[in-house]
């Protein structure tokens, strides 16, 4: 009935298996040692205030009658720190942020550095390996609002007379650039966790990081949560709200693991998408709740101004249990992914109000090494999702989106400019109060789509539906309630997929090699 995700010193993770999307599909209660402690609404649950390397008797009970007692064991610790002990006041007033570094820096390999409740006010603060961070119910970490507070982390670093080994510490949508330090900065750490039921809180709304957005103003926003050349990483429990740009953006880092956190910004916040992993290998998040202003999980891997040798592609993802709502897109992978995403699998989630379900946003000049492959999405819940499923090879964002080069739909030659989409399945989703487009899937002429298969797919459109753009490229109509619309793709399966209340018809293809049907 259920299975252990995670263990930390003080936080035991569960996971019902079912076939429920998010929430659980009956009534359950928890106990720890026979103690009754509680209900269990969503398939991933966290219990928090276990005691290090402690045995509990965990049971978890259905509604049926159904019963089942595991024993776990927490880990263990060196040492516990309370940050009120180096100095930190937690008013919201002081500014704490020596304190806490104070305490990271003096933290023993395999410590657990408390925050108790209260609210503290601080600039970014830099992690180090083997370290543990909770958040405890009650804390919050706040960022101070003005801008020459925070550093700043370089873009490009050479070394002398040698501009083909560089190193770089500052990233701004997929290229090299100036950026501040992010509220929790990681810069080539291993082994750090950091749980809780407390909150990072970006304080975005406060400063001047939300105005004139896309306007560098000595570097570019930060992050909430920034990780860099990073490996080993859990972020469990915590809310992270108000972010200045995107809210947790790992990037070029392996075995990370993002369970039962709960993400928060204003729908109108500019850019401030939930999860971006960026050229990572081995990424799980589960149980994740995203509300915020732009897309909820963007999969990227940087542009092609990254050098051929420096690209990685973001690979073995595994996305499950999550509610995504309000965001631009719910799962979206792109637009800047010249380093390639691929071995991607998402199931057991729920999309809300999202303006896309599954999106996929790309264009030429992301290069030959722009390769999406082997996506896996199974057993969906969508509800008012405006368009499911997107797929948009001419993606027209960035300063040179709306070139001739980019926009037109004339075949043109493959170069090493041309990215190119593999094989994506999509399988047992159900679509509720859609409003544009079932499906809006537009390929390359001269690099068509590889491979799409969906099976076992229902989608109603709401019925008082408002016209809108699919998706963002150039010379595309509003439109509504409409269809699948399929261009340039090479193969094409479906199987018992039904559209009900469009109008015209429920697929329109062109340019298609090959249509099977069952």
């Amino acid at each position: 009935m259920w299975n252990v995700v995670n263990i930390t010193s003080t936080s035991l993770t569960i996971e019902l298996e079912n076939t429920a999307c998010h929430y659980t599909d009956k009534a359950y209660t928890y106990c720890i040692n026979g103690e009754e402690c509680g209900n269990i609404t969503t398939n991933i649950h966290t219990l928090h205030n276990l005691k290090p390397n402690t045995t509990y008797k965990v049971s978890i009970k259905a509604e049926s009658g159904e019963e089942v007692v595991q024993e776990v064991t927490t880990s263990s610790e060196s040492a516990l720190l309370n940050i009120r002990d180096f100095g930190a006041k937690g008013d919201g007033e002081s500014m704490d942020a020596a304190a806490i570094q104070a305490a990271i820096a003096a933290a023993p390999k395999g410590a657990r550095i408390v925050f108790p409740a209260g609210t503290y006010r601080t600039t970014p603060i830099f992690l180090k390996s083997h370290i543990t961070i909770e958040l405890m119910e009650g804390a919050t970490l706040l960022g101070h609002h003005e801008r020459d507070a925070y550093p700043i982390l370089p873009g490009k670093l050479t070394k002398e007379d040698d501009n083909e080994n560089f190193y770089f510490l500052g990233t701004w949508e997929g290229e090299i650039a100036e950026c501040y330090a992010s509220l929790l900065t990681g810069i080539g750490v291993e082994d750090v966790r950091i749980i809780g039921e407390g909150t990072l809180d970006g304080n975005g709304q406060n400063g001047d990081w939300w105005i004139n957005c896309k306007v560098k103003r000595e570097a570019w926003r930060p992050r909430s949560l920034y990780l860099l050349e990073c490996h080993d990483i859990l972020v469990e429990g915590i809310t992270i709200k108000n972010s200045p740009s995107w809210t947790v953006h790992p990037i070029r880092s392996s075995k990370l693991r993002f369970i039962n956190l709960t993400l928060n910004n204003p729908k109108d916040s500019p850019n401030t998408d939930g999860i971006d992993p960026e050229s990572c290998n081995g990424v799980e998040i589960l149980g994740v709740k995203f509300s915020l202003g732009d897309d909820c999980i963007a999969i990227k891997s940087g542009k092609i101004s990254i050098p051929l040798k420096e690209r990685r592609p973001s690979e073995n993802i595994i996305i499950r249990n999550c509610l995504m709502q309000y965001g631009h897109g719910a799962v979206v992978l792109g637009s800047e992914m010249s380093g390639g995403v691929k071995n991607v699998f998402v199931e057991r989630c729920f999309f809300e109000d999202t303006d896309r379900g599954l999106r996929i946003k790309t264009r030429r000049g992301r290069g030959n090494t722009a390769i999406i492959d082997q996506i896996y999405v199974k057993n969906i819940q969508m509800k008012g999702v405006l368009t499911p499923f997107t797929l948009n090879a001419f993606y027209f964002c960035d300063p040179d989106g709306k070139t001739e080069y980019v926009r037109t739909k004339e075949k043109l030659a493959v170069d090493e400019r041309t990215p190119l989409i593999g094989s994506l399945e999509f399988e047992n989703m159900e679509c509720k109060d859609a409003e544009i487009c079932a499906g809006f899937i537009y390929g390359l002429p001269e690099q068509k789509v590889k491979s799409l298969t969906f099976k076992n797919i229902s989608i109603n459109f709401k019925e008082d539906a408002a016209a809108d753009f699919p998706e963002m490229l150039e010379d595309q109509e509003k439109i509504a309630k409409t269809g699948f619309i399929i261009r340039n793709v090479e193969r094409i399966e479906l199987s018992d997929v039904k559209v009900n209340g469009q109008i015209g018809e429920a697929f329109v293809l062109e340019d298609v090699d090959n249509y099977l049907e069952a």
